[in-house]
């Protein structure tokens, strides 16, 4: 059966990419869904720093029904690649792989089973420790607002990517540890009232973009590339007047508007050493739990729509669900929803170059619809709802 061997980043089935080609006539869905899949979801809160780690496991080892449902949406939508939010990154537990052999390759409720033979699994920021009182509570813990990203123990809230198309691991990159610093521009937050920065210079010298990471992940699909944007920026709330949180997740969008960029951009290093960004005539997928809406008001005004609005991504089509509309029927952006909290939190943005959309939506089932107990509440899925597209590579 399926197995994954952890080391810096894990990667099944990777292959030596052909050069590009004109692409075959091929259709595939590329979702992203936040499954909730942490501690958070499995055990009490004042348990989360010492036991957290070993929650997931546990809830897998038990056939705890969230993971069940979670695994029944997975099978009903069928994505060819999937981002999975919120997984938490455990190699020395093998979570992903009892999780496809438990779960995904076991019928759901009557769902045909579903098999990824290829994955692409690597570090986060989240629960990492940092040396600085990055909160300014006059404490030093190494955890939650602590870490380099928000997280309770070392891999808390993490991410994976699923895939029925063999990965390249050679050209996949990761930008972990790429310093906001770095980020020409870079919205460094402040002490109110003050020039002062938010965090010590030691502190911001060293701070990550990521607060759990930013990956392209290249998939091969029948011999013609398809980058897969992935990442999972800090909500823009749970902080002060200073809005660290709001700013750090403006700029964690950003980064990937300066990747996609035409203009120079050497200034974007990867974990591996690589300078530069994505190539020109690419085909890509800006995919994740981005936390940010056209509708919230805690964003940075425009952080979403530096995605949305750009020019080499088809922002125009929005995935709907009835399910969404029926939960919040006053408002009129309510069947864009992908969260419970009422709002739109998670993408799939095609490129414009090279891909062509044929079909989307949010897996949201009103209430009467099938399915719809899959979404009653957050503790019997997730409080988010799996998002796809259908795309035709041309």
């Amino acid at each position: 059966m399926f197995s994954v061997v952890a080391v810096l980043s894990v990667v099944l089935g990777g292959c030596d990419m052909p050069k590009e080609k004109s692409p075959e006539p091929v259709t595939l869905r590329v979702a992203s869904f936040n499954v909730s899949m942490d501690a958070s979801n499995y055990i009490a809160a004042e348990k989360w720093q010492s036991e957290g780690a070993q929650a997931l496991p546990n809830a897998l080892a038990n056939q705890h029904p969230q993971i069940k449902a979670i695994a029944e949406i997975i099978q009903h939508t069928r994505p060819d690649v999937l981002l999975l939010n919120e997984f938490d990154y455990l190699p020395e537990a093998d979570v992903l792989t009892r999780f496809q052999d438990d779960y995904l390759a076991v019928s759901q409720n009557g769902e045909a089973p579903i098999a990824y033979p290829y994955v692409y699994w690597a570090p986060v920021n989240t629960g990492r420790a940092s040396p600085f009182d990055l909160n300014r509570d006059g404490k030093t813990t190494g955890v939650g607002d602590d870490a380099w990203g928000y997280g309770n123990y070392l891999g808390q809230y993490g991410m994976a990517i699923l895939s029925r198309y063999p990965i390249d691991t050679q050209a996949t990159r990761t930008f972990q540890f790429f310093k906001w610093k770095d980020l020409p521009g870079a919205l460094r937050p402040l002490v109110p009232g003050s020039h002062e920065g938010w965090y010590s210079s030691n502190a911001w010298a060293e701070m990550p973009l990521s607060s759990k990471s930013h990956w392209d992940v290249v998939i091969d699909v029948k011999g013609t590339p398809l980058h897969i944007l992935a990442s999972h920026p800090t909500p823009p709330v749970f902080d002060g007047e200073e809005n660290r949180n709001g700013r750090r997740n403006h700029d964690e969008i950003r980064f990937w508007v300066e990747y996609i960029a035409a203009r120079n951009n050497d200034f974007i290093y990867d974990d591996q050493g690589r300078r530069g960004g994505l190539a020109k005539a690419q085909r890509f997928v800006i995919a994740g739990d981005l936390n940010a809406s056209i509708e919230s008001p805690d964003n940075v005004p425009g952080a979403i729509e530096q995605l949305l609005e750009h020019q080499a991504i088809q922002g125009d089509f929005i995935p709907e669900s009835a399910g969404g509309a029926a939960h919040s029927p006053d408002n009129p952006l309510a069947a864009q929803h992908t969260a419970g909290w009422r709002k739109r939190a998670d993408y799939v943005l095609p490129s414009s170059y090279g891909l062509r959309i044929i079909d989307g939506g949010v897996f949201w089932p009103a209430e009467g619809e099938a399915k719809a107990e899959l979404v009653s509440d957050r503790k019997r899925s997730s409080d988010h709802r799996l998002v796809w597209i259908d795309i035709q590579m041309q």
